[in-house]
């Protein structure tokens, strides 16, 4: 998430938040961009230019927030900042957030955090986090004068994309009412593993947009593990070279491995070349699954929570969400 904690300049009139629109993306994009690209300059990544993200990621990112898809404009109506504010039952995170460069070092990145944190109170989530760069001091400073408390780092695994024994069981092959079906078992599922939250609207979203699948192990009516997944390229312009897991829950871990190779097999068959995952770094067993199996490491991010408000891993299972879109 790219902010600043530089001592602050003269304000310039800003207005909002406002709830953001499809219509704004090519606004939201040009921020981000420009944001993302200052923040890798300042880490001393002189030559890397942020491309923008693929337009039907911001509708999903959008969509996913609803009323929490906060921004703030200029005095002639454009964005200068974004906080996409994310509930999912009792969990709630925040990101992409950025302020525009020219308008940073004037407290809306404050601004813009705390609007999120607030209207994630009013959800009545019980954690609110985000994630940021590791190595990025000054966004790590300045999330920890907001409150916010350093936890286990995510790391992103990659697996080559390979056909399996069988073809995995997918929502996108139910008819409308098995897929309704499908929806309220892995919400059941989700309720018996970790109690409060739900994945339901953005497995709904993802569905309708044709953005990627829900993958599903066991039997329909009572799956073990589901898994979220998206295949469209995030970024705009890109071909499809992966596929993401957003979502993962499992009420066994030591299905993993099962999941893990259902989910190569879905890489293969959606046309991509691998298979990325983000595993939460308190998951250690899995962790080290992961490596067995010749996962490779290719990025990390920090994971942050509000002081009394962080995430507490089930007792039994696994439950991967992704802060990130």
């Amino acid at each position: 998430m790219a902010v600043s904690s530089r001592p602050h300049r003269p304000t310039r009139p800003v207005e909002g938040p406002f709830v953001a629109k499809h219509d704004d993306i090519p606004q939201l994009n040009e921020v981000f961009t420009e944001a993302f690209t200052e923040r890798y300059r300042k880490d001393g990544m002189q030559g890397v230019r942020v491309p923008p993200l693929n337009p039907a990621i911001w509708r999903y990112a959008i969509d996913d927030a609803g009323e929490g898809a906060l921004c703030w404009r200029d005095e002639r109506g454009r964005i200068v900042a974004f906080n996409m504010a994310h509930v999912s039952g009792t969990e709630g995170w925040m990101g992409p957030l950025c302020v525009r460069p020219d308008h940073q070092s004037a407290g809306l990145g404050k601004i813009i955090v705390q609007s999120g944190m607030r209207w994630l109170r009013l959800q009545r989530t019980r954690v609110i986090g985000l994630e940021t760069m590791p190595r990025t001091m000054d966004n790590i400073g300045f999330y920890s004068n907001l409150g916010f408390v350093p936890g286990y780092l995510t790391v992103t695994f990659t697996l080559d994309a390979a056909l399996g024994e069988r073809s995995p069981l997918l929502l996108s092959q139910m008819s409308p009412l098995a897929k309704d079906d499908a929806l309220a078992a892995c919400q059941a599922l989700t309720e018996r593993v970790m109690p409060g939250y739900d994945f339901t609207r953005e497995l709904e979203i993802t569905d309708t947009l044709s953005l990627g699948d829900t993958l599903m192990l066991g039997a329909p009516d009572r799956p073990t593990g589901f898994a979220l997944c998206h295949s469209s390229p995030l970024v705009e312009g890109r071909s499809r070279d992966e596929l993401r897991v957003l979502k993962l829950v499992m009420e066994h871990r030591a299905e993993l491995p099962q999941m893990l190779g259902a989910l190569a097999d879905l890489a293969r068959r959606a046309g991509t070349r691998r298979l990325a995952i983000r595993l939460q770094g308190d998951y250690p067993d899995a962790y080290r699954t992961l490596v067995a199996l010749g996962a490779r490491v290719r990025w990390t991010d920090l994971r942050m929570s509000a002081h009394g408000w962080n995430e507490v891993p089930p007792a039994e299972g696994i439950v991967l969400s992704n802060w990130e879109i």
